[in-house]
């Protein structure tokens, strides 16, 4: 398993590197074949000290992300936390893969499945070449949490996000 620790804002001491190492190195209990780890640590400037730092996890599993990120008043107690909500992802991720490919299910289980991945409604609209920040406008317009449009400056599909600190994300799709 291939650990990567950065830091943002905060200056990552050997106790800190060896604490997330061994916090998430625990995961590999759970699912065996973790590629990569990546943690990022950031230390905000914030008037609330409850909500100080942050831990961002991102386990890469055969090309399957799990993400989690927690916020704190130490870094540790991020560490902790992040690594929990990953915790729980793997289990309900292994949970899925268990059920889906390695025991025959009852009709209530695969009915459940099905429930939880069926399409239930599919949109349709026009697009137009705009810019990221005319994306924003528009996403701000209609009120809502992502917005997908076609970047005029990398002329392909991007998609818009509303981050929880209040800033944007941009997803830009690379085939892989």
């Amino acid at each position: 398993m291939e650990f990567l620790i950065k830091g943002k804002n905060i200056e990552l001491t050997e106790e800190v590197d060896k604490y997330a190492q061994r916090r998430l190195g625990k995961l590999r209990r759970h699912l065996s074949n973790i590629s990569k780890v990546k943690v990022e640590l950031t230390q905000e400037k914030t008037k609330s000290s409850e909500r100080r730092y942050t831990a961002q996890v991102t386990i890469d599993h055969h090309g399957t992300l799990l993400r989690g990120e927690e916020r704190a008043g130490d870094i540790f107690t991020a560490i902790d936390a992040a690594a929990n909500t990953v915790d729980r992802q793997v289990e309900r991720y292994k949970g899925k893969l268990y059920d889906k490919r390695k025991r025959p299910l009852s009709l209530r289980g695969r009915a459940a499945i099905e429930e939880e991945a069926k399409v239930v409604k599919v949109k349709h609209f026009p697009i137009k070449p705009m810019s990221p920040e005319e994306a924003i406008d528009q996403m701000e317009l209609l009120g809502h949490n992502f917005f997908i449009f076609f970047n005029q400056d990398t002329s392909q599909l991007s998609v818009l996000y509303r981050r929880k600190d209040g800033n944007y994300g941009l997803i830009e799709p690379e085939l892989g």
